[in-house]
């Protein structure tokens, strides 16, 4: 028997009592549970107490209510909440298992949440951070590990990537991991869930999550590349009828960025700790196992077909390709992410 959500007075006074409660799986940084308030069907979840606990409820209950402008909505209503006992109850969305395509109607739903925001909420969510130095260092310590040469364009390359990523003009609402299963499928669209991460900042940096291969998320996964081009395209139509703008870039930057990153923000999730692996070399944990090698030699792809040919970081893209080829040739048994999530 599971034990019962923390309702207090001060829900039960708004909400009424909780009935038919049942738990539900999730990460080790929550508790959630399933129940019917008046035959309503809700979902419960309160953020474990730790030292990120507050912050990461803060951040949930504002990127909630900034999301609820979103018409048809991207995100479950927000029903009541409990700053006390760190406690949101939600509508229950139900789900059902998503379309073989369902790519597209993510990008687009992604596209609408991110223009949920104007400069007027700059400040009302922490800014999105990007790549630092210690990652440069370490990716570039992982390519020494692998035998090649860093010629010091490349290094040149990437500390202008992170200035121009760290001064990035942005104030999209960003999920922060929207991840397959932070993503429910409805009858009426996808909305995200857990917005624990949220931020304001460029959208391009989530939109990337579809070509880089979901850079935050346990279940990476590379779409085929007809699904790939049909959803960056849903994406970027779905921003302009929302804003009346066109997206003014490409995807070369934000791919790398995830390069950089590796799956630190993964790690963190289930260690949960917030800066100790910036600290630990990418040689040491980033590529250690079958799959983050698997992920690794996709993202090494990625940014050296995208790169390669001429642009700001045409050296890192050759020393990618460079790094690709090594690695597929130390594992010939790598196989490419899987297309379908699972």
């Amino acid at each position: 028997m599971c034990s019962p959500p923390p309702f207090g007075e001060k829900l039960r006074a708004e909400l009424g009592s909780p009935r038919r409660v049942r738990g539900l799986e999730s990460s080790p940084r929550s508790r959630v549970w399933r129940a019917e308030l008046s035959g309503t069907p809700v979902v419960v979840k309160q953020l474990i107490e730790g030292p990120e606990a507050a912050g990461r409820y803060a951040r949930e209950v504002a990127a909630l209510r900034l999301a609820s402008r979103v018409d048809p909505p991207v995100a479950p209503g927000l029903l009541g909440t409990d700053p006390a006992e760190r406690t949101l109850v939600l509508e229950d969305l139900g789900d059902r298992p998503p379309a073989d395509d369902w790519v597209i109607g993510y990008a687009e739903a992604l596209a609408r949440l991110h223009a949920a925001t104007t400069p007027d909420d700059i400040g009302l969510l922490p800014a999105w951070s990007g790549p630092t130095s210690e990652d440069i260092g370490s990716f570039l310590g992982l390519a020494r590990t692998l035998g090649r040469t860093v010629p010091s364009a490349v290094r040149t390359e990437l500390d202008d990537l992170v200035n121009r990523l760290t001064q990035a003009s942005g104030h999209a609402l960003l999920h922060g991991d929207p991840c397959p299963g932070n993503d429910i499928h409805t009858g009426s669209g996808v909305r995200f869930i857990d917005f624990e991460q949220a931020a304001l900042g460029d959208g391009l940096m989530e939109l990337a999550y579809l070509r880089i291969g979901f850079p935050t998320c346990w279940c990476a996964t590379a779409p085929a590349q007809p699904l790939l081009d049909a959803a960056e395209d849903a994406y970027r139509t779905t921003w302009r009828h929302a804003t009346g703008a066109d997206l003014q870039d490409d995807l070369t930057d934000a791919c790398a960025g995830w390069l950089l990153r590796g799956d630190a923000l993964v790690e963190r999730a289930h260690r949960g700790t917030a800066d100790h692996l910036s600290k630990v070399p990418h040689a040491d944990w980033r590529w250690g196992t079958a799959t983050a090698r698997q992920r690794l030699v996709h993202r090494l792809g990625v940014v050296g077909r995208m790169a390669v040919d001429g642009g700001e970081l045409e050296h890192l893209g050759r020393l990618a390709m460079a790094m690709r080829a090594t690695m597929l040739t130390r594992w010939p048994a790598l196989q490419p992410l899987p297309s379908r999530r699972p």
